[in-house]
C-alpha cells in the first residue's frame, strides 16, 4: 500500500515539474560590438522543462553545482530556439559566455549596462533556499560576426516555452537609438533595422493574409459584389473601399483617433452593422451610385478595424512607417482582387445553374445578414462592458475634429460623384 502511494506521489511530482507554464516573458538585449554580437537573454526557469537541475530538499536549487545544467538549459531552450542572421546568412551556434541564476526580484534587465554588470557578478550562494522553478536564467551569448554595421535579423521560435510567450527585444546598433520590439509567440523572421523594400514586402504579405483571414471583411466584400458582378462597377466600388480604409488606417497609425478602451469594441460593432446594412440593401435593391458612396463611408470604419490588427506589427516597420502603411494597403488590395477572382466565377455559376439571379442574391444576402446579426449582438455585449466616455473638453474637441473630417470627406465624395457617374455610365439596377 505504501509503495503504491509513494509511486502516485512521485508521478504527481513529475507531472507538476513538467507542467507547461501559462505565461512566459523573455527579455533580450541584442548588441553588435566590433566583430562579435552580444545577446543577453533572461527567461524564467519554470519554462526549462526536462532539465535535471541539481536540487535538495523540497526542490531547492544547488547553485554551486548547477553550472552545467544551466548551460544545457540555455542550449536546449534558448539557443536552439533563436535563429540569428547577418546579411541574410544564419550565424553559427554562439559561445555561452555566462549562465547564471537570478532572483525573481532582480531588476537588472531594465538596461543593457545593468544586465551586463549583473552577469559579471559572482553567482548566488546555496544558503538562499531557492526553489528552482521560481528563478530566472540569465545568459550572455556571443556570436562571431563580420561587422557591427551589418543587417541583422532574428527568428525567435520561443512559443514552445509556454502557453503564452511574450518577448521584449531591444536592439542596440552602434550610433543609433535603441529599437524596442515586443511580440507574442513566433512572429517569424524579424529584420531589426529593415530597408524600405524589406519593410514593404513584410507588410504587403501581412495585408494580403489579413484580408484572407478576416471573416468579417470577407463577408463585407461578398455583400459588395453579389449584385454588381461586372468589372467596371466593381473597380469603382472596391477602389472607394480601398481609398476609405487607407485614410482611417493612416490616421490611426499617426494617432489621430481615440485611444480609449471602448473604441475598438465600438468599431467591431460598427463593422457588424455595415455587413448587416449591405446585406439588407442587396435584398431590397441597390444601384452603383449609392453603393460606391456607402462603401466609401463603411470603408472608413473598416480602416479602423485594420489598424487594430496592424498596431502591433508597426514596430517592424523601422524608419519606414508610411511605406509600410502603403504596402499593407497594397497587400489588402491584392487580397481583395484574389477574392474577386475566386468569387465572381462561383457566383456566375450559381446564378446560372442553381438559382435565379434575384433569388440567389436574396438567399446569399440573408445568410450574410444572419451572421452579421449574431456578431452585432456579441460585440454589443462586449461594448456594454466599458463605461460611457466622459463628456469633457477633450472629448468635445475630439468630436469636433471628427465632424470637420467628415465634412471635408463628404465634400470630396460629392465632387467625385459626378466623375464616377460619367465614367461608369450610371444606370439604375
Amino acid at each position: 500500500m505504501w509503495i503504491v502511494l509513494a509511486f502516485i506521489a512521485c508521478m504527481a511530482t513529475t507531472a507538476t515539474a513538467h507542467d507547461i507554464p501559462a505565461d512566459v516573458r523573455l527579455n533580450i538585449f541584442f548588441k553588435p560590438v566590433g566583430n562579435k554580437l552580444e545577446v543577453l537573454v533572461r527567461a524564467p526557469m519554470s519554462a526549462m522543462r526536462e532539465v535535471d537541475f541539481p536540487k535538495h530538499g523540497p526542490g531547492y536549487l544547488v547553485v554551486s553545482k548547477a553550472d552545467e545544467a544551466l548551460r544545457n538549459a540555455a542550449k536546449q531552450w534558448l539557443i536552439d530556439s533563436l535563429d540569428i542572421y547577418e546579411n541574410d546568412a544564419r550565424l553559427p551556434a554562439p559561445r555561452i559566455v555566462q549562465a547564471r541564476v537570478a532572483l525573481p526580484s532582480d531588476t537588472s534587465f531594465t538596461s543593457y549596462e545593468a544586465a551586463m554588470t549583473h552577469l559579471k557578478k559572482p553567482p548566488l550562494g546555496d544558503n538562499l533556499d531557492l526553489y528552482w522553478n521560481q528563478q530566472f536564467l540569465d545568459v550572455l551569448l556571443e556570436y562571431p560576426i563580420r561587422s557591427e554595421r551589418s543587417d541583422f535579423a532574428i527568428r525567435a521560435r520561443v512559443d514552445r516555452l509556454g502557453l503564452k510567450v511574450s518577448t521584449v527585444l531591444r536592439f542596440l546598433p552602434p550610433g543609433v537609438e535603441t529599437r524596442a520590439f515586443e511580440f507574442h509567440g513566433d512572429p517569424g523572421r524579424v529584420t531589426l533595422d529593415p530597408r524600405w523594400h524589406q519593410a514593404a514586402w513584410r507588410f504587403v504579405v501581412s495585408g494580403f493574409w489579413h484580408i484572407l483571414e478576416g471573416v468579417d471583411h470577407l463577408l463585407f466584400l461578398l455583400c459588395l459584389i453579389i449584385p454588381f458582378r461586372q468589372w467596371r462597377p466593381l473597380i469603382v466600388i472596391v477602389t472607394s473601399f480601398t481609398v476609405a480604409h487607407s485614410i482611417t488606417l493612416i490616421a490611426s497609425a499617426f494617432g489621430f483617433v481615440p485611444d480609449a478602451l471602448w473604441f475598438p469594441p465600438l468599431i467591431e460593432l460598427m463593422i457588424a452593422l455595415t455587413i448587416i446594412y449591405m446585406a439588407l440593401e442587396n435584398i431590397v435593391g441597390s444601384n452603383i451610385q449609392r453603393r460606391w458612396i456607402i462603401t466609401f463611408a463603411f470603408g472608413l470604419v473598416h480602416g479602423f478595424g485594420f489598424s487594430f490588427a496592424l498596431r502591433e506589427s508597426l514596430q517592424f516597420a523601422g524608419d519606414h512607417l508610411m511605406t509600410s502603411l502603403l504596402a499593407f494597403n497594397l497587400g489588402v488590395e491584392i487580397g481583395q482582387l484574389t477574392v474577386l477572382i475566386i468569387l465572381l466565377p462561383i457566383l456566375a455559376f450559381l446564378f446560372k445553374h442553381a438559382w435565379v439571379e434575384r433569388i440567389g442574391i436574396i438567399i446569399l444576402s440573408a445568410l450574410v445578414a444572419h451572421t452579421g446579426w449574431h456578431w452585432m449582438l456579441e460585440r454589443g455585449e462586449q461594448l456594454l462592458k466599458f463605461p460611457f466616455p466622459n463628456i469633457d473638453a477633450a472629448f468635445v474637441a475630439s468630436l469636433m475634429r471628427g465632424l470637420i473630417a467628415v465634412i471635408v470627406l463628404g465634400a470630396l465624395v460629392w465632387l467625385a460623384n459626378g466623375a464616377v457617374r460619367r465614367w461608369i455610365g450610371f444606370t439604375r439596377r
